[in-house]
């Protein structure tokens, strides 16, 4: 696997600065690691780019962390060589995050097991996400009742224009790009061929790295794992076994007594074990951050908005713009690594994130994109103009294509609500244009449809420009389709697979 520091270091650079929006640990007293530990891993959390950079669910009066990825990696990658560490246990329940976190994280989770030391997985119930990490350790335990939930993969998109014409709602959707499949729900009742053949093609390719990545790790051969899925042969815990997709069925206190074992306690000695959360604030990064030469990490994930609020988890104009200026202005940063996760969003923000990080280059920085879970539509178009774009094979990117969408209330209003507006205009036929309670005119429309071509002409050309590429050849692979990350480098929108952890 590539890495994007890698490159960025080989300029002479020898240390790097790292530029967030959200707390970083230190706020909770650093817990302490005994001798013979074991870390605890579980995957009950989403799993954003950045520590805390995720919104919080609801009201809690808990000031927990949300661990960040890079904090994982760096976590499990300190435990590996730390000897009051001596194995990892894992309780994979459940996963709110994308494939590509977790190709990083199970890959970390491979290097812990190359020191020698031990993973031990238990799950009453595994699914597809929660068994490809689980597939990482070198002993997976289920539950004599559980499921192992092996199955394949499927997309099931559902499709709402029937019961908008019966309530009355009329979706207004102007749109470039056969396979922008965004708005599809609204305007058709089933996939449209476009759609269904880049769906296919890649929920295959992320298929086929999920089954490689475990045929690796548990001996089994792909075709072996295909004909399991296919037959759901290890559906139940003694499948399961017979398969060999787990070494044990058993409850938990057997897993007690495994590790136990494992670390040579008796069997009244306790277990010691530590969360990530507290093991995170055991040890920290040393940055020289007086140093001559940085690099800056920003973190862009989340929604692209153009709202002036400051959240977590989403890339608003003025919090980015300023950061980017800041970084732009500082003459002792030498280099940008933008670590992407973002499904797109606001054009107009998209635009000037990308003009931002422009005059950072035309300023001497290097900038260099790496990409997580989603770098699609928007999330693509900040990252047109870098140096170097590194993805996961897994990632999803591309989407290039644009799209706007209304709905008109008009039959809802006048035949099922019995409400009607009347209008009084200066004259221009464009006066209630964006008004919901009106059906679009012809000329309208044509408005709307003109101004996202537009926005599709200027986006083929950003990546035209910045991938060295002709508008046609970017148009032939643009159209709104997405691709894997694997895909993506084999047609010119990424340079190299790999990550920055």
């Amino acid at each position: 696997m590539a890495s994007c520091l890698g490159v960025i270091l080989a300029l002479g650079l020898a240390i790097f600065l790292l530029v967030s929006f959200s707390a970083s640990f230190g706020g909770e007293k650093a817990a302490t690691v005994s001798s013979n530990s074991v870390l605890e891993l579980t995957f009950d959390a989403p799993i954003p780019e950045k520590t805390n950079n995720a919104e919080r669910e609801g009201f809690s009066l808990e000031n927990d962390d949300i661990v960040g990825l890079q904090a994982w990696v760096e976590a499990i990658n300190h435990a590996k060589t730390d000897p009051k560490i001596k194995g990892i246990l894992l309780h994979p329940e459940m996963t709110s995050f994308g494939m590509a976190t977790a190709s990083v994280v199970r890959r970390a989770l491979e290097d812990f097991r190359k020191e020698g030391k031990f993973i031990v997985s238990y799950a009453d119930y595994y699914s597809n996400g929660t068994y490809y990490l689980a597939s990482a350790a070198d002993k997976i335990y289920l539950h004599p009742i559980g499921r192992l939930d092996f199955r394949g993969f499927a997309s099931a998109i559902p499709f709402f224009r029937d019961m908008l014409d019966r309530i009355g709602v009329k979706p207004e959707i102007y749109f470039a790009g056969q396979f922008k499949g965004a708005t599809e729900p609204f305007r058709l009742n089933k996939m449209s061929d476009p759609n269904r053949l880049q769906v296919r093609e890649y929920l295959g390719g992320l298929y086929s790295i999920f089954l490689e990545d475990i045929a690796r790790t548990r001996k089994i051969s792909v075709s072996e794992l295909q004909n399991i899925a296919s037959t759901y042969a290890a559906g139940d815990a003694k499948g399961a076994l017979r398969t060999k997709m787990i070494d044990q069925v058993g409850m938990y206190e057997d897993v007690l007594i495994d590790l136990r074992k494992r670390l040579a306690l008796t069997d009244k000695d306790a277990i010691k074990t530590i969360s990530i959360e507290d093991y995170c604030t055991t040890f920290a990064r040393k940055l020289n951050v007086s140093a001559k030469n940085k690099i800056a990490v920003v973190y862009a994930e989340g929604e692209i908005d153009g709202s002036k609020e400051d959240k977590n988890g989403t890339i608003t104009q003025d919090r980015y713009l300023k950061l980017l200026r800041e970084i732009r202005q500082d003459d002792k940063v030498k280099a940008i690594v933008l670590r992407v996760n973002s499904p797109g969003g606001d054009a107009l923000t998209s635009e000037s994130i990308l003009q931002e990080l422009r005059l950072s280059q035309k300023a001497g920085k290097k900038v260099v994109v790496s990409m997580g879970d989603y770098a699609a539509s928007g999330g693509y178009y900040i990252s047109a103009f870098a140096d170097s774009i590194f993805a996961e094979q897994n990632t999803i990117t591309g989407s290039i294509g644009v799209f706007a969408m209304t709905f008109s209330l008009n039959k809802m209003m006048n035949e099922k609500l019995g409400i009607h507006y009347d209008t009084i205009t200066t004259g221009s036929p464009y006066a209630t244009m964006m008004l919901p309670f009106f059906d679009k005119s012809p000329n309208q429309g044509a408005v709307l449809q003109g101004y996202v071509d537009t926005l599709y002409e200027t986006f083929l050309n950003r990546v035209a420009t910045g991938r060295n590429m002709s508008r046609d050849a970017v148009h032939s692979i643009a159209q709104g389709r997405v691709w894997t990350g694997a895909k993506a480098k084999e047609i010119g929108l990424v340079d190299a697979i790999g990550n920055c952890a």
